[in-house]
């Protein structure tokens, strides 16, 4: 989901996985996405990566290990709750973050 703010309108499951797996940050070469994580061991956040990327919170863990450890990137910025999400998303029109259906509100664009 996005802020209703954001000029982002569509995403395809490849491209989801793709900004959250850091390999997209930048979409139609001018609109920058900041990604937003819930945190490590939360069940929405191991539903999450498991539909979009395929991966385990362990292997999820290891690939990132691999990205920070090579210089090559960063993981998405961790917040700590589905209401720490929306605020985010709210003060950022370039972020994107997942919670659950039941909490989004009128602030948030539900993008699937």
């Amino acid at each position: 989901m996005v802020s209703v703010h954001s000029s982002i309108m569509k995403l395809s499951n490849d491209e989801i996985a793709d900004i959250f797996l850091g390999k997209l940050k930048v979409l139609n070469g001018s609109t920058g996405v900041a990604p937003l994580d819930q945190a490590e061991g939360s069940a929405e956040r191991a539903a999450f990566y498991l539909k979009f990327t395929g991966k385990s919170q362990a292997q999820l863990k290891a690939f990132w290990s691999k990205v920070i450890f090579t210089g090559r990137g960063r993981p998405p910025r961790m917040l700590a709750n589905d209401a720490e999400v929306i605020r985010a998303l709210q003060e950022d029109s370039r972020a994107i973050g997942y919670v659950e259906r039941n909490s989004a509100d009128a602030t948030v664009r539900i993008l699937r």
